[in-house]
């Protein structure tokens, strides 16, 4: 925008100069050009009377002397009654020229070597026309117009240098207030809630100002009532988790009863950092730092551990491939467990019991591959599947658990998608990008869909060889 309007000025301003500086100068020419003829009538005029009373060779002479330089002014008196012709004065103009103007009776000039000549005729008291010529140089023809044309370049040139500096000044005052809006918008667009934009400037520019700064205030504001209402639903979780402390107290020993305490201790360590997390004002948008992270196999043993129990119980096949050595991804400890959780939490619950399911974990140079696959009747449409909140319209369904997974693997720089697997059921494959190059094209209002990528196919590929159940 500011080199846009130094542009415009820069043009207009020279359009403008351009169309009253040539025209004037061509006056300041045509006014000089008048003043040395009008110099050189009034020469020719003041040798007129002289003419009219005698035509004396020496008396001429002193007159023509008196009223101008001899090199300039020359007198051609014609010849009378068996006279000759009297010339005073160097002649420049030609004869021709001479005798045209006696015969016509009116003034005229010619051009001569060194400028133009003047000839004035005059009445003779003899009745004849003598012709006054006059030399007119063209030094003085031109006589300050080279000056007067340099005054106006000089001024236009002054013109378009301060309409440009004015233009670039009001592109600064216009443009700075513009960077400010940016800047301020990629700030809150990153998390920092306390952004806030400067309102000055033109008035389009405040107003667009004040319009973010009012928004940014209502984001917080929601954001704060957000929070609290999560903390405050969290909180209310904190009674049913007591109960069901003291009823898990009271199971007695055994392997069910510690993983029913187990899992009441963990659902009130997650409640707790929901809490924590939701009253906490800043927001946790950084990236994750080198080395932070989690072991991708150890959490996979930990979670099948823990869902072991269940499937044991319902009489499911399960298994576990690839959680042998350890994998490490950038996604934090707490994060892929929920994820885990959420997967396996629908094998559960959408499928009959005696379904069997499968984790498999892969590792490649640039991403890290998490399949979770059973052998239940499938996903009829993956994508609605997907759809955040939509759920699948049964009791305890939110429709956030493959949301959670979705935000995962994006924040990564990857994706997920939902398939059919090698068990004859739904194949959720998770891909969790390790140096974040590639990242999956997010576009706004579909969250759900299915992304279509390349690399997971490949990189999946050597999981056909072990998805069997033994």
């Amino acid at each position: 925008m500011r080199w846009a309007l130094v542009k415009v000025a820069l043009a207009v301003t020279a359009m403008v100069v351009v169309a009253f500086a040539v025209p004037l100068g061509l006056v300041v020419r045509e006014t000089a050009r008048d003043r040395a003829f009008s110099n050189a009538e009034r020469e020719a005029a003041a040798v007129a009377p002289a003419l009219s009373i005698t035509t004396d060779r020496d008396q001429l002479e002193r007159v023509v002397a008196s009223a101008g330089s001899n090199a300039a002014m020359a007198v051609h008196i014609p010849a009378g009654d068996g006279g000759e012709a009297l010339d005073i004065g160097r002649r420049r103009a030609a004869g021709k020229d001479i005798a045209a103007v006696r015969r016509l009776g009116r003034a005229s000039t010619s051009t001569v070597s060194g400028g133009s000549a003047l000839l004035q005729p005059v009445a003779l008291s003899s009745g004849e026309i003598a012709v006054v010529e006059v030399f007119v140089p063209e030094s003085e023809v031109t006589n300050g117009v080279g000056t007067a044309w340099a005054v106006l370049a000089a001024v236009g040139a002054a013109l378009i240098l301060g309409s440009v500096a004015v233009a670039d000044r009001l592109g600064v005052r216009m443009v700075r207030p513009a960077r400010r809006l940016v800047e301020g918008a990629h700030e809150l667009g990153e998390g920092k809630l306390g952004a806030r934009v400067p309102e000055e400037g033109p008035t389009e520019l405040r107003l667009a100002a004040v319009a973010f700064n009012s928004m940014a205030d209502q984001v917080v504001h929601l954001l704060a009532n957000e929070r609290e209402l999560a903390a405050d639903l969290s909180h209310r979780l904190r009674t049913p988790l007591t109960v069901l402390r003291l009823n898990a107290a009271s199971l007695g020993e055994g392997p069910a009863a510690e993983q029913t305490r187990a899992a009441v201790e963990q659902l009130e360590r997650e409640v707790d950092t929901i809490i924590r997390t939701a009253r906490d004002a800043k927001p946790q948008t950084a990236a994750a730092g080198p080395g932070a992270g989690c072991d991708a196999a150890e959490v996979v043993r930990e979670r099948m551990a823990f869902w072991s129990a269940l499937a044991e119980d319902e009489g499911r096949k399960w298994r576990v491939a690839g959680a042998d050595r350890p994998v490490r991804i950038p996604v934090a400890r707490t994060d892929l467990a929920a994820a885990l959780d959420a997967l396996l939490g629908n094998v559960f619950r959408h499928t009959a019991e005696g379904t069997a399911f499968a984790v498999d974990v892969h590792n490649g140079e640039d991403a890290v591959i998490v399949l979770v696959s059973d052998a239940g009747p499938g996903i009829p449409d993956p994508e609605a599947a997907m759809a955040r909140g939509r759920g699948s319209g049964s009791d305890g369904s939110t429709g956030l658990g493959l949301d959670i997974v979705r935000r995962l693997a994006e924040s990564t720089g990857g994706d997920v998608r939902i398939g059919s697997s090698v068990l004859g059921g739904t194949e959720v494959r998770i891909w969790i990008q390790l140096d974040g190059r590639e990242r999956a094209p997010r576009r706004r209002g579909h969250r759900g869909s299915v992304r279509r990528r390349r690399g997971p196919g490949r990189l999946a590929a050597s999981f056909n060889r072990s998805r069997s159940l033994p």
